[in-house]
């Protein structure tokens, strides 16, 4: 039988798994909240046209696509959430003083699940700050995310930093390479191919170098800019580490590019312990009002299954059965101690059907 299937790259979540989310979720939306960052809730579809210019072209080509039978009109689900944000900041909340600080988390779906990830549909949670990117900005978003991560018990943070703009910046005057040859330039340098970057410039061998260990790799970068090109850039982020300082383990890879493609100057991915690849990740970037005219911002996106699903945040059961017959009173009153009650409907009923680690007797929980 084939009916009960689900599509490949989509899966239920079952208890304790989808409750440990749902926790997840309000920790992390609730220090996002304690900082100023209200909630928006964009809808999950809409105009294909409009989406895929806020999208940028390489990230338009994962949204579904179907035809409104409404309007007639092409409709995209939404592959990413951040770009939503920037419409509801350029239209509904334009008048509103900058900088704005929301935050949102939402289901979105991807067209293709990449082999590595071969999720298509996760659940994204994130804040923008839309108005400035400066460095005092970069500190809060950053800040705001590791606070949120670590109130949700997530351990093990380290933080990977990126100059998503330098290659550009480099290639247009100090260390000028060919139009033509600018983004090999950057896919080889991504890919760490000195030989490929080499036949292209030499020039640009010392940036696979400066990547690793945060200090290591920013004393590389400085002593690589001898004209200076990069001095604001390089000071902004030692500000921004100096901040992290003790807080997490830093890394920066100047030339990192995936999924960096619509950032400016910095970009920085977030992984944890024990978790295979990034649970999130963040950066400056602009916003695309109806002008044309754009407006700067940075935020961060986190994507918290495989939080939950790697076993981070899922809690050992403590339910406690309550047998027929128990003063409504008295169970209210376990709840207030922060157990949860599981009443018993009929006399066949038992606690290890009800996956209860605890029975309700005399008054007081008793292991089963």
């Amino acid at each position: 039988m084939t009916h009960s299937l689900l599509p490949e790259g989509f899966h239920d979540r079952l208890p304790p798994f989808a409750d440990a989310a749902a926790v997840l979720e309000a920790r992390l939306l609730g220090v996002a909240f304690a900082h100023g960052y209200e909630r928006v809730d964009p809808p999950s579809v809409e105009f294909v046209d409009g989406l895929a210019r806020r999208l940028k072209a390489s990230r338009a080509i994962d949204a579904v696509r179907y035809v409104d039978p409404v309007s007639q009109r092409t409709l995209a689900i939404r592959p990413d959430m951040t770009a939503q944000v920037g419409r509801i900041a350029a239209t509904r909340m334009a008048h509103h003083p900058r900088p704005v600080r929301l935050s949102y988390a939402g289901q979105v779906l991807k067209l293709r699940a990449a082999e590595l990830a071969p999720e298509r549909e996760a659940r994204q949670i994130g804040c923008e700050l839309i108005g400035l990117d400066n460095v005092a900005a970069a500190q809060e978003v950053v800040g705001v995310a590791v606070e949120a991560l670590a109130a949700a018990d997530v351990g093990g943070l380290s933080i990977d930093f990126t100059l998503p703009d330098l290659v550009d910046t480099l290639a247009a005057g100090p260390l000028a390479v060919a139009a033509d040859q600018v983004e090999r330039l950057k896919d080889r340098l991504d890919a760490k191919d000195a030989g490929a970057v080499a036949a292209i410039d030499p020039r640009y061998l010392p940036l696979i170098a400066a990547a690793g260990p945060f200090a290591a790799a920013y004393d590389r970068l400085q002593a690589f800019d001898t004209g200076g090109a990069l001095r604001s850039r390089l000071e902004g982020l030692a500000q921004i580490a100096a901040a992290l300082d003790g807080r997490v383990a830093m890394t920066l890879d100047p030339t990192e590019r995936h999924g960096f493609e619509y950032q400016s100057w910095i970009g920085f991915s977030i992984f944890a312990g024990g978790l295979r690849g990034e649970i999130g990740r963040g950066g400056s970037y602009t916003v695309v009002h109806e002008n044309g005219a754009e407006e700067p911002a940075i935020g961060f996106s986190l994507y918290p299954d495989g939080i939950v699903d790697g076993g981070l945040r899922v809690p050992e059961r403590r339910r406690l059965f309550v047998p027929i017959g128990t003063d409504p009173a008295l169970a209210a009153a376990m709840r207030a101690q922060g157990w949860v009650t599981v009443a018993q409907l009929n006399d066949g009923d038992t606690p290890e059907a009800q996956l209860c680690t605890h029975v309700l007797q005399g008054g007081e929980a008793r292991e089963v």
